[in-house]
Order: structure tokens, then sequence, then C-alpha cells
């Protein structure tokens, strides 16, 4: 197992340049390399909390973090992102809901790349009612599949201009982190999932090394907008190839 690593570590640089943890897309390469789907959610999880724990961190130390934009959708989204994870799904299912997923989040991710750096932003107060269906729903459709959920969380903000582009991405950061602890929780409730998740450490280590160097051009070298129009285009890419791959006679 050389080529996946490379891949997973690919992907961290990327996802994790504009505070995102990558989960949808390693889902969508340990699907293509027949992965036990039953271990995909919880080691696509553990990837996103090595990759945007950094990210957290860096985001906050800068001044970005704004509690009151984060806690309504966390409300929302932690106990169902656990309920979600604990909940059984067939691998047929998974793959049809996966797909979707990616479909949606890399247009969503294009459209946020035409709106990332636009000029003079009038922030919007959101409802925390909204706020709250919003954390919620995404909550329970991340821990279903197994993704931190900031894929949905910040494209979604920028539409409603909830925030400024680095509280958002801040915000998106700390949503994945703490989202995708929940899932852990609520996937390590299933019988079916056990220690063999372990035996893929060289994923984790991929994605670690990948998530410092994506921290380093998130803040010295490529704009958001830029990195957020590289990321939309390689999700539709891996959803187009997952999506060849559920073909009948593929």
């Amino acid at each position: 197992m050389i080529i996946l690593p490379i891949f997973f570590f690919i992907t961290a640089i990327f996802y994790s340049s504009i505070g995102f943890g990558g989960g949808s897309t390693y889902l969508a390469l340990m699907l293509i390399w027949d992965i036990p789907y039953y271990i995909f959610p919880i080691l696509a999880l553990i990837c996103n909390i090595i990759v945007v724990s950094g990210n957290s961190i860096n985001y906050i130390k800068f001044g970005y973090f704004d509690f009151k934009l984060l806690i309504p959708y966390l409300i929302g989204s932690v106990p169902l992102a656990f309920v979600g994870a604990s909940i059984p799904i067939q691998k047929e299912q998974f793959e049809i809901l996966l797909f979707l997923i990616l479909v949606v989040a890399g247009i969503l991710l294009l459209i946020e790349s035409k709106t990332i750096n636009s000029k003079n932003i009038k922030i919007n107060k959101i409802p925390k009612f909204l706020s709250f269906c919003i954390g919620a729903i995404i909550g329970f459709i991340s821990g279903t599949v197994g993704i931190g959920g900031g894929i949905f969380l910040s494209p979604v903000l920028f539409l409603l201009k909830a925030g400024y582009p680095k509280q958002i991405a801040t915000t998106a950061s700390l949503f994945i982190l703490i989202n995708s602890i929940s899932g852990v929780a609520g996937q390590l409730t299933k019988d079916i999932v056990n220690a063999e998740f372990l035996n893929f450490w060289p994923l984790f280590l991929a994605v670690f090394l990948g998530g410092q160097i994506g921290n380093m051009l998130n803040i010295k070298f490529f704009s958001n907008k830029t990195l957020a129009l590289i990321t939309s285009l390689l999700v539709i890419f891996v959803a187009m190839r997952m999506g060849f791959k559920l073909l009948p006679y593929s």
C-alpha cells in the first residue's frame, strides 16, 4: 500500500490549505482502492482530525476564531453526527450517498471560490434556529458517511454572508474537528468496526505530513480563492472517477 498514502498526502495538502480535512475525498479514494467499506468512515474521520487540528490551532493563534458564529452550528451538529455515525449503512447505499455528496460539495466549493474574496462584504446576522438546523442536517449527513462537514458548512456560510473569509475558515476547521471527534465516537459503537483500522497507519502519517505543507501554503504562498478553486476541481474529478466506478458495466 504505497500509492494510496501518496494520494492521501496530496489530498491533505490541498484541503488543509483552505482549512478543510479532506474526508469526502479520502472516502472516494478508499472506495476506488477497494478498502473494506465498513472502516471507511472511521479512517476518514481520524484523517480529518489529524489534518484540521493544525489548521484550527493556527487560526485561533492568529485571532480569527468567532465563538458566537461557531456555537449554534455545533449545538445542532455534534449530537446528530454521533447518531448518524452509529447507524449501519449498506455498501451500495453508502456509495451512492458519497457520490452525491461529492458532486454537491464540488459545486458548492466552486461557488465559494468565486465569492471568497468579494469586496465590501456586508455581514448578515443569521437566526440561531436556522444555524442550529443547518448544523443538524450537516452533522447527520457527515456522521453517516464519515466526513467532518466543513466542505458543506463553509460554502453555506459564504452564501449566507455569515462572516469574513478568515472567520468562516476558522469556523469550518473547528466544526470539522469537533464533528469528526463525535463521528469517531459514534463509529466505535458499531460492532463491525474493530481495531483493523489501525493497520492503515500509513494513511494517518501521510495526511499529517500533507497537512503541515498545506498549512504553509495557506499562510505564505497562495490566495484562498486559488486554493478553493483547485480543491473544488479536485473534488469534482474524484466524483467523476467514482461515478464511473459505480456504473454497472465498470
